[in-house]
């Protein structure tokens, strides 16, 4: 079915370029490789000439086959005085072999005159000749009209002809960007319309974050009549970032109402957007729109009961339609509703019935009081409340004491840890030395407990966090430690509070290794 709306991913040019984001050329290949599978009809796989590993992208994309989508090289109009055929950025462009080649102009006569320093009817040349060249070399081109509103707002006139010199060249698409991402709604809405009234190709809308609203002008331009959307999966880009298509694709198929990406994709979406911040190294933003942890997450016991009875009293579409789940966060906020949902996801058999419901929302609600957060804690509130819900049943094991200490040459430094552990009649006394204080207290606890549980040998610590909770006391102030585990199979979270940063970390801790013990 053909697109109401093309979807352009610049993901591996305008995306690289943010800070903190550096693609290799496998990266690249392995995320337009997820891209195209997903159904995003154009990817822009880099710069030409402008480092090794864009070349070794286009040179390995040559040889693959793309079932949906069609590979686009990014480059700039001929130079200021040099003939199109002679200019080495054509040559380098067309050494690329992709189908579609993107270029980018001067919309703004301010750029015209003070950066490239040329004359105004000089830079229609510059665009036309380009489009022209590679149209003649069989290339789909569509043309990126840099500062477009920007320019349209200070010299209207001249942005148009700029558009217009494209689009008589030859251009397939005339995006129009909003490159210092400082325009609103309704300016893009307005100018984007002006140019549809006077262009008979298609619009396109390239838009960046730095006001917030960069998918709100991307849509905007939608609405006036563009049916090209450039952007980034989760909103990579130059500064705050590009138009996030993790936001736009679904807006286009649910809101919209219009054909984007094949319907069978958005599914696919959370596992689309987590993928692409793997390969990056850029930890996902769980508060991001449609696609983060957070996007389902209800806390509110108001919120909870409602979404039990009706789910879309709550929630704008169906989590599951993009891949993500609904999450029911426990907190002193929490009402029965909330922890009956929150137990029963975590495998227990609760109903509004069950007499020990009131006691472990209480409980919970203490707990919350004293600093404690299970939000990030679900193994410290499973064990929670199947100890109340067994009537506080025989411990696995118990800490019966423990010791740290630091000793130092005065250039390094060694922490040891001691803990005696009892398991049934059986005692084990242990001692470890670690990076840190918390790092030797985790060996020692692991090494005093392996010889009866050896399955603990598997359980690593992946994350470990601090938080001053009431910072008016100084340094006798309460510390909550969040701790993350994993055994390999599963994650797990745990929490300790004490005003002694030690005494939390091991409250943590023997949480962690007590939930890896249990089957269920």
């Amino acid at each position: 079915m053909k697109p109401d709306v093309e979807i352009y991913d610049t993901t591996l040019r305008d995306g690289s370029q943010a800070e903190g984001i550096n693609f290799s050329a496998t990266d690249k290949l392995r995320i337009a490789e997820r891209l195209d599978a997903f159904g995003i009809h154009y990817i822009e796989g880099g710069w030409p000439g402008s480092n090794p590993k864009d070349m070794e992208f286009f040179q390995q994309a040559k040889r693959r086959k793309w079932k949906n989508a069609r590979i686009a090289a990014f480059s700039m109009t001929r130079r200021k005085g040099v003939a199109v055929e002679q200019d080495p950025l054509m040559r380098q462009v067309l050494e690329a072999g992709t189908p579609v080649v993107t270029i980018v102009g001067k919309s703004w006569l301010l750029h015209v005159t003070e950066v490239l320093r040329a004359k105004p009817d000089e830079n229609l040349a510059m665009i036309g000749d380009t489009i022209r060249y590679l149209k003649d070399h069989g290339k789909t081109v569509i043309y990126d009209g840099e500062h477009a509103f920007d320019g349209f707002k200070e010299e209207p006139d001249y942005a148009l002809a700029t558009w217009q010199a494209a689009e008589k060249a030859g251009a397939d698409c005339v995006c129009l960007c909003d490159t210092n991402g400082g325009c609103l709604p309704a300016e893009v809405s307005r100018i984007t319309a002006a140019a549809r009234a006077k262009l008979s190709t298609r619009v396109g809308i390239h838009t960046h974050d730095d006001c917030g609203v960069g998918v709100a002008n991307a849509i905007a331009g939608l609405e006036a009549g563009a049916t090209q959307i450039q952007g980034t999966i989760n909103g990579y880009g130059e500064r705050t970032g590009n138009c996030s298509l993790t936001s736009v694709i679904p807006i286009v198929h649910f809101k919209l109402k219009k054909v984007g990406v094949p319907a069978k994709s958005l599914p696919k979406l959370r596992e689309l957007s987590e993928f692409v911040d793997e390969i990056a190294n850029i930890r996902h933003d769980t508060r991001r729109p449609w696609v983060g942890q957070t996007a389902f997450a209800h806390k509110g016991g108001m919120h909870v009961h409602a979404i039990g009875r009706v789910a879309r009293s709550y929630e704008h579409i169906q989590p599951d339609a993009v891949g993500n789940f609904r999450r029911v966060l426990i907190s002193d906020m929490s009402g029965r509703t909330n922890i009956l949902v929150k137990a029963q996801e975590l495998g227990f058999k609760l109903t509004a019935d069950t007499p020990e419901l009131k006691t472990i929302t209480e409980r919970i609600k203490e707990l919350e009081g004293q600093g404690f957060e299970y939000e990030a804690a679900e193994a410290s509130l499973a064990l929670l409340i199947r100890g109340i819900l067994d009537h506080n049943p025989e411990l696995l094991f118990s800490v019966d004491s423990y010791h740290v200490s630091m000793r130092g040459n005065g250039k390094a430094s060694t922490c040891e840890a001691t803990v005696k552990v009892r398991v049934g009649d059986e005692v084990s006394h242990t001692v470890a030395e670690g990076d840190g204080p918390v790092n030797a207290l985790d060996g020692a606890l692991r090494r005093a407990l392996a010889s009866f549980f050896p399955k603990l040998k598997a359980v690593k610590l992946t994350d470990y966090k601090v938080r001053i909770i009431d910072t008016g006391t100084g340094t006798a102030a309460k510390t909550r430690v969040l701790i993350a585990s994993t055994d390999g199979k599963r994650e797990w979270g745990t929490v300790g509070v004490s005003e002694n940063i030690i005494t939390a970390s091991l409250q943590a801790l023997v949480d962690s290794m007590e939930y890896a013990l249990l089957k269920k």
